[in-house]
C-alpha cells in the first residue's frame, strides 16, 4: 500500500450518473456490478489525469457497499489519487447518492480502492509523477 505525505495536494475526479431502470435489479436498486464498473472508470480517469498516459487497473481492494442505490437517484463518484509508487497509483473512490426527493440528504453508498499502473506504447510499466505538494 502507498500513503502520501501529509503535505500532498490530492486532486479529485468527479463523475455523475443517473440510475436508470436498465441498471437496477428486481429490488429496484443499482446492480453491484454496475457500481464496480463505474468506480473503476472513475479510478481510471483519476489515474490517467495524474500519469498523463495509458493506465490499466491491476488490483481492486474490497469494495464496501454501505447502502443501496435506488432507481432514479443521481450518483456522484469521487476518485482521488492518494498514493504513488514507481509505476503504480492508488486511487480511492467513493460513490455518493443524491436522492431526488426533497428533504433527503446525500449519503455514501460505496467505497473502495484501486491500483492502476502506467504503461508505455509497448504495454510496459513506466514511472509515474509524484503527488504534487
Amino acid at each position: 500500500m502507498f500513503f502520501p505525505p501529509r503535505e500532498v495536494i490530492v486532486r479529485e475526479t468527479r463523475m455523475v450518473y443517473p440510475v436508470f431502470p436498465g441498471e437496477t435489479n428486481h429490488y429496484g436498486t443499482l446492480f453491484g456490478g454496475t457500481v464496480l464498473a463505474w468506480m473503476d472508470q472513475a479510478a481510471f480517469v483519476a489515474a490517467t489525469r495524474h500519469a498523463k498516459r495509458k493506465v490499466v487497473t491491476v488490483h481492486a481492494d474490497a469494495v464496501d457497499f454501505k447502502r443501496p442505490v435506488p432507481l432514479g437517484a443521481i450518483v456522484e463518484l469521487v476518485a482521488r489519487v492518494v498514493g504513488v509508487g514507481r509505476t503504480s497509483m492508488r486511487v480511492e473512490v467513493e460513490m455518493w447518492v443524491e436522492p431526488i426527493q426533497e428533504g433527503e440528504t446525500p449519503y455514501l453508498a460505496a467505497k473502495g480502492g484501486f491500483i492502476l499502473v502506467a504503461l508505455d506504447e509497448r504495454g510496459r510499466p513506466v514511472p509515474v509523477p509524484p503527488l504534487e505538494v
